[in-house]
């Protein structure tokens, strides 16, 4: 892609701006030292609307524009049951998970199950989360922007990686949360904004010019086998010869292994839940989760109608995970690329930063103060919360371009996350709403779900990752019940409920309703 001199202004002007955001609201007012509080949960100060966009920013990210984006190519709308089913998720985050986790004054999720059960879940799980968030998180959205910047501007991948990893670094390592959390209302202006000035761009030209009404009719007239929500067995296979109803088994995305997804991606996430954590009351916290509801509605225009796009203009790309690139070097003229790049990058950048914060996190909290040291001062806290984000960042740039051989990474990521998502989505909702859920059931189901997600994969290789993780939830589920039944030394003390904690004002209800009425007509149209 050739820039011209006014896509240079833009996008460094974006540059700067966030840098410079960043770094001004991570200043320290006079007489006031940063404590662990305003590192990590930006001081409880968080709006609606910054969590709201925060969470947006934290969750977009290469992953979509280029990954969703890919498998828009290879399967079409139907992976944007992903955003949907997740406007969906969100909602019953905020009205049941949301209140609890506020009511213990947590930072972590660890420190959620440390809460519940005992230290031991809460290590476990500490370790588990920084392994997932360093070599699969970090590492994916790292080599997805690196893939991006080689294939529009020619960047070579590991300048790539290093100058996205130092973008990144530059103002949230210092900065915290706080830091993070306003950057990202900025970036989802960006984010959404170039976005949509892709999309309209793509259209238009498949259009002939005529418009993006008229390009979407021909997208629907030419392509229609990529415009179904729910896909059949053998009713589309993907460019490797697989049968999409692998990645997305028909019904099955409406009832069945997309809410283990999905539960355990919103509500039980650090790098997501942390902005909510953050918030200045629960009312706030939810408001601010409806909102993010309502901008996943439009995401699927941004990430997955351009891949239909290239599809339907019978790209020249060698993998999927390329289509996104290819429309911008081949429909976005002069003048709007430094938009459309920046649009890209905020949303590599914003969940980086996301991250590496949540890593720095959970390691300050739950390992360095649990076992490191026990007394360490604020000063102390937020330090070593620096230094980790940095070694975070550090190794993951150094594996990422091992990616390099994978066609469609969103999906791996999804496949990868199934085989321990059943097992720890149990661990959490049994440990919410039974009081008899054990410390030694928890382990023993979190340990003995992910042999079972890896032998029933061997078993039946044909079934659909999302089938695999419903049925290892249930299976999991029945384990965590019997193994607390059975347990002679139970450990663990339950979550105290009552209906005054469920209980939501009319905005959230109101703002809720329409929101399902939205998803519920768009899975009619598309069904």
């Amino acid at each position: 892609m050739n820039f011209s001199t006014l896509d240079y202004i833009v996008f460094l002007g974006y540059g700067c701006l966030i840098v410079g955001v960043g770094l001004f609201v991570s200043r320290e007012k006079k007489g006031h030292k940063k404590d662990a509080k305003d590192y990590f949960l930006a001081g409880k100060s968080l709006t609606w609307w910054a969590v709201g966009a925060s969470l947006i920013a934290s969750n977009i990210s290469a992953e979509q524009f280029i990954g969703m984006s890919g498998s828009g190519y290879a399967i079409g709308l139907a992976i944007a049951s992903y955003e949907w089913m997740g406007a969906v998720t969100l909602l019953v985050i905020a009205k049941f998970f949301l209140p609890v986790y506020l009511k213990e004054g947590i930072y972590t999720m660890p420190q959620f199950l440390e809460h519940r059960y005992d230290g031991r879940v809460k290590t476990i799980m500490a370790i588990f989360w920084l392994f997932v968030y360093i070599f699969i998180n970090l590492t994916s959205v790292l080599y997805l922007g690196a893939l991006a910047m080689k294939t529009i501007m020619g960047v070579e991948m590991s300048t790539g990686i290093i100058g996205l990893a130092l973008f990144a670094g530059v103002y949230s390592i210092y900065g915290g949360l706080k830091a993070v959390a306003w950057t990202d209302v900025i970036q989802v202006i960006f984010l959404i904004a170039g976005g949509l000035m892709t999309t309209f761009l793509a259209l238009d030209a498949l259009g002939a010019g005529e418009g993006i009404i008229s390009g979407f009719q021909t997208l629907l007239k030419e392509v229609p086998e990529k415009f179904t929500m729910i896909i059949q067995r053998g009713e589309l296979m993907l460019p490797d010869g697989r049968d999409a109803y692998l990645d997305l088994p028909g019904i099955s995305v409406l009832i069945g292994g997309m809410w283990i997804a999905n539960l355990y991606y919103w509500g039980f996430n650090q790098y997501i839940i942390q902005r909510a954590l953050a918030a200045k009351s629960l009312k706030e916290a939810q408001k601010g989760i409806v909102f993010a509801g309502f901008l996943k509605l439009i995401i699927p225009i941004i990430v997955v109608i351009p891949g239909i796009v290239a599809y339907a203009l019978h790209a020249d790309i060698s993998k999927s995970d390329e289509a996104y690139p290819w429309l911008l070097n081949q429909f976005v003229g002069p003048g709007f690329k430094g938009l459309a790049f920046a649009a890209l990058i905020a949303a590599v950048v914003s969940s980086l930063a996301s991250m590496i914060n949540s890593t720095s996190t959970i390691f300050t909290m739950d390992i360095y103060k649990y076992f490191i040291n026990k007394n360490a001062t604020e000063s102390q806290l937020v330090t070593t919360g620096r230094i980790v984000a940095a070694a975070a960042l550090f190794i993951a740039a150094l594996i990422a371009p091992q990616l390099g051989t994978l066609d469609q990474v969103f999906q791996y990521i999804q496949e990868f996350t199934g085989f321990v998502s059943p097992g720890i989505t149990a661990i959490f909702i049994f440990g919410f709403f039974w009081k008899k859920t054990t410390a030694n059931a928890a382990i023993g189901t979190a340990i003995i779900s992910l042999i079972i997600s890896f032998v029933v994969k061997t078993a039946w290789p044909g079934m659909p990752f999302l089938d695999r993780m419903g049925l290892v939830f249930l299976i999991s589920s029945g384990l965590l019940v019997i193994f607390s039944l059975m347990d002679k030394n139970p450990v663990g003390k339950g979550i105290e409920l009552s209906k005054e904690s469920f209980r939501t004002n009319s905005t959230f209800n109101y703002m809720s309703i329409v929101l399902l009425l939205i998803i519920a007509v768009l899975y009619a149209i598309f069904w």
